[in-house]
């Protein structure tokens, strides 16, 4: 079944989902490096806008993720795919939430720790990891976003 959120026939959600699961892997390295080092940059800079990028990423990754859903007719798929896009909810909400403590007015929610901010993003990167898992269930073992038309043999001279 071939993605109909696709460019030039590539799948457009697997194209964009690296980038904020990269970032919110790298935030989370960030804050680890802080707590091993203590140079607040990693907290405030680097783990800050690692954090913001792969969520406003992610946000934009629904899109065609959405598309993608809404086309699925096997049952079985559509199982698979409705946890893999809860997972994927709640780990944005949990990171937009990690992000919002970590502001200036949100921090005075947490009384200015950064511990439940990091918790945050450990349980974020957990769920995104079982969802990366559910999405590539998806692919590998049920061909989503996958064109099966053959292709034209290269010719050997």
């Amino acid at each position: 079944m071939a993605s109909r959120a696709s460019i030039g026939g590539h799948p457009v959600h697997p194209m964009i989902i690296p980038f904020p699961i990269a970032l919110w892997v790298f935030s989370l390295v960030a804050d680890v490096i802080y707590l091993w080092r203590g140079n607040p940059i990693w907290k405030d800079y680097i783990a800050f806008y690692t954090l913001l990028g792969g969520t406003i990423g992610a946000a934009a990754a629904a899109v065609p993720g959405v598309i993608d859903w809404l086309s699925l007719k096997d049952p079985k798929v559509v199982k698979i795919a409705n946890w893999h896009a809860r997972l994927n909810v709640i780990a944005l909400l949990i990171f937009a939430s990690g992000f919002y403590l970590r502001t200036t007015s949100g921090a005075g929610l947490v009384g200015g720790t950064h511990s439940i901010p990091i918790a945050l993003s450990v349980l974020g990167v957990v769920l995104i990891t079982i969802s990366g898992w559910l999405g590539g269930e998806m692919v590998f073992k049920h061909g989503v976003a996958v064109d099966h038309q053959p292709v034209a043999d290269a010719k050997t001279d």
